[in-house]
């Protein structure tokens, strides 16, 4: 790896999963109904087809960083998420996950994170799709690309703001 800082570790770059990485697409249908079968949701996220912008992306920017992940699934997911990097041939590193029982939108608990590892690493790019998300990041001071390559459903954009599930 190239570009290492001045502590000689390279920096990070950040990458949400659901519909930056992968296609999530085929399991929002489980959003939009009442109520909202979050287990349904999840449990289908094994079967994301990966979205060819965000996996470039990736790869291109594993060159000179390492990667980080940043995940509104929750934790209990993790196994699945593993899985499913490693069979799409990511790059393998830290997946950060919010607490089984942490329900604030994704936009607070996202920044959180960020903000922590941002003490001690340079974070180059935070790349993420949800608007509300790359606008607090953003506004954090945090270098952003807006993965504006997959469709989401307003469904998940709600869930997203109000249920603080993804």
């Amino acid at each position: 790896m190239t570009n290492a800082t001045r502590d000689g570790r390279p920096p990070l770059a950040v990458f949400d999963l659901d519909n930056t990485l992968s296609d999530a697409r085929h399991r929002q249908r489980f959003l939009e109904r009442t109520p909202r079968d979050w287990d349904a949701f999840f449990a289908a996220a094994p079967q994301d087809a990966p979205l060819p912008e965000g996996v470039a992306l990736c790869l291109e920017a594993a060159r000179e960083c390492e990667i980080r992940y940043l995940t509104g699934r929750p934790e209990r997911c993790r196994q699945d998420s593993v899985d499913w990097l490693a069979a799409h041939g990511l790059p393998e590193g830290r997946i950060h996950m919010r607490r089984n029982d942490d329900r604030r939108p994704a936009r607070l608990t996202k920044l959180e994170v960020l903000r922590r590892i941002g003490r001690s690493r340079e974070i180059r790019m935070v790349v993420d799709d949800d608007e509300l998300v790359c606008d607090a990041v953003e506004k954090a001071g945090f270098p952003v690309v807006r993965a504006r390559w997959a469709l989401s459903s307003e469904a998940l954009k709600e869930a997203q703001e109000k249920e603080g599930r993804t």
